[in-house]
């Protein structure tokens, strides 16, 4: 009988741990279900010993398999972290270089990044938006661009982009219904714009979630750019960035910018890859355009 490939039949099984079914590890692994199977039953033959619990809902790691998983995954862990390093070894302005942030700041950053592929037709660039913080140091991408508190990982070079402000917007045709605010104490009687998710780590979505009824609030977006489109289009009153307002036409600005709602923008990259030519070249530039006010 031939001899299983440890290492494998163990990453197989792993992630069949980690997923909790054969088949969304096959899905996560793009390969059908039965060959997971056949991995996970070789590798509990050649150990003499049953790494899960099989029922009906999924699979349950036994003891066993809680000692080998837990290896299992610490070794994953120091690969990825190896390959993140390899990454940075790349001395060529060319290839791909991977930026992620959070999908409203993408009408930002693609000036710049058309501006950095004018100036680099080598180098392929992908922007990956969206609420997930992407772990650097496992090679998922190469640069953040990050709101909010600073990122306190002491493998990160964070470096600060700018101070943010943020007020209350609205399009013509409703402050013609509606009327306008003079303060911030000055909601009732108007329509709100608020998200599907809390986001209470954003001041003004702090407020908005703690001083505006929720009978106020008739339109939730899933994010910014779909709530901009709604104030657009005259549903209500939304708070957002007056950066990312200034990329949109038909909003206007309610009130000056509270100071408590301020937030920072930071750039973010591993220090394994912090020096290599393509990073440097995109840090350098996206500073060189995003002016610090």
């Amino acid at each position: 009988m031939k001899e299983s490939n440890n290492w494998e039949d163990i990453h197989i099984a792993y992630q069949v741990a980690r997923l909790g079914t054969l088949s969304a590890a096959a899905a996560y692994l793009n390969v059908h279900h039965s060959t997971v199977l056949r991995h996970v039953d070789a590798l509990e033959t050649q150990l003499k010993c049953k790494l899960f619990h099989r029922h009906a809902r999924g699979y349950n790691v036994t003891e066993a398999g809680q000692l080998l998983f837990k290896e299992a995954q610490q070794t994953q862990e120091r690969f990825d972290r190896m390959l993140g390093k390899l990454a940075g070894q790349d001395a060529q302005l060319s290839g791909t270089l991977v930026i992620t942030t959070v999908s409203s700041l993408s009408p930002i950053l693609m000036p710049i990044i058309a501006r950095f592929m004018e100036l680099h037709p080598n180098i392929q660039v992908e922007l990956v938006g969206g609420s997930r913080i992407f772990k650097l140091e496992y090679g998922e991408a190469h640069i953040s661009v990050r709101p909010g508190a600073q990122p306190k990982d002491p493998d990160y070079v964070v470096q600060l982009l700018q101070k943010n402000h943020s007020t209350l917007y609205a399009s013509q045709a409703y402050v013609d219904e509606y009327g306008g605010l003079s303060s911030l104490k000055q909601v009732d009687g108007h329509k709100f714009i608020g998200s599907i998710h809390p986001l209470n780590n954003i001041p003004m979505m702090r407020w908005l979630n703690s001083h505006v009824d929720k009978s106020q609030i008739q339109f939730r977006g899933s994010d910014f750019g779909s709530m901009m489109d709604a104030a657009i289009n005259s549903l209500g009153i939304v708070g957002v960035g007056c950066n990312i307002a200034a990329t949109k036409t038909g909003l206007l600005a309610l009130l000056a910018p509270p100071k408590e709602w301020d937030n920072d923008l930071w750039l973010v990259t591993h220090r394994d890859i912090h020096h290599s030519p393509k990073v440097q070249a995109f840090t350098k530039l996206l500073k060189s355009m995003m002016v610090n006010d």
